[in-house]
């Protein structure tokens, strides 16, 4: 399907996560912005859960092995095609040639690139999702690399695009607004603590990854020793260790951790964390846990909506 030419910063193969397996010390791994990799894949007609490229920053230069059709979606990585610019958050028919390139992001961290079949990768523990630092799922359990081949179904090439409408089209923009609800260890924080926490503009540092994203600003108060016994912790967790900066866990954090957490990131927000770079920032706002679920509920609600507002339209000639 296609032969990665250069890889840039950091492309690997993801799928929504993998699942069910964190009580043995597996990590969940995925796409960090579910919802973007969700929408490339209903654009390329793929089930929302299939493996698709995830691109960091600058995506990589593919040149295509056999025709196919692809979606981009997520932040703007400047795509083209044959050095024109084409569309996001919309599909593009490719042919044996064709080279796929990025010239670097316009605004959000990561993209999205889905292919009609999804890419073909072999599944692990019930995902095709590559987690780097265990070294497996995905291609090879790495990042891609110049001259990896990444397979994929042959499909008929498009006469029409589909595209989403702008309105479904997310902003990814800084200083981001994070939903989160307090806990499970609030209690470890002065209520000064919790107050700076809740009213402080917070930047994400460059030693931010797929791991964690590691927060800079006021320092948070502890009431406590700033560690505890280790025990399980879940993806979005805000950990506060003894330099008193907030670690936003991310979707390849481990399972266990000894830091107390203040809070946790509510599920559909982490999307905008992932897409954010550093010397971005970013404020927390406490909410409910029954808000939470209706947000939860209302975005499931919002992807339905959109799978039946896909519109079509013909190709520039």
């Amino acid at each position: 399907m296609f032969e990665v030419v250069a890889p840039r910063i950091l492309t690997t193969v993801q799928d929504l996560g993998r699942f069910g397996y964190q009580r043995y010390g597996v990590p969940v791994a995925g796409a960090m912005d579910s919802f973007a990799a969700k929408v490339a894949n209903i654009l390329a007609g793929n089930a929302e859960n299939s493996a698709c490229l995830e691109m960091t920053i600058m995506g990589p230069t593919l040149k295509v092995i056999n025709q196919c059709n692809i979606a981009i979606t997520g932040a703007d990585l400047s795509p083209t095609l044959n050095g024109e610019r084409i569309d996001t958050w919309a599909t593009r028919p490719v042919k044996k040639g064709d080279v796929i390139s990025f010239s670097g992001a316009q605004g959000g961290c990561r993209g999205y690139l889905a292919v009609s079949g999804g890419i073909e990768v072999p599944s692990v523990l019930a995902s095709r999702s590559t987690y780097v630092r265990g070294g497996f799922g995905g291609y090879g359990g790495r990042a891609v690399r110049k001259g990896d081949v990444l397979r994929g179904k042959f499909s008929e090439p498009r006469t029409r695009i589909r595209y989403v409408p702008r309105e479904y089209i997310p902003n990814y923009t800084s200083p981001a607004t994070i939903r989160v609800v307090l806990g499970p260890q609030d209690d470890f924080f002065t209520e000064n603590g919790i107050k700076t926490f809740l009213n402080s503009t917070y930047e994400v540092t460059p030693d931010s990854d797929r791991m964690g994203y590691r927060l800079s600003g006021r320092a948070i108060e502890h009431s406590k020793e700033p560690e505890i016994v280790s025990d399980g912790v879940a993806v979005g967790a805000i950990q506060v260790p003894g330099d008193r900066m907030p670690i936003v866990l991310m979707k390849d954090a481990g399972t266990t951790g000894g830091y107390p957490k203040i809070a946790h990131v509510i599920s559909p927000d982490l999307d905008q964390v992932a897409q954010l770079t550093p010397g971005d920032s970013l404020r927390f706002k406490r909410i409910e846990i029954r808000e939470a679920h209706e947000i939860v509920y209302q975005v499931m609600k919002r992807l339905d909506r959109l799978k039946e507002d896909i519109r079509e339209a013909d190709l520039a000639p």
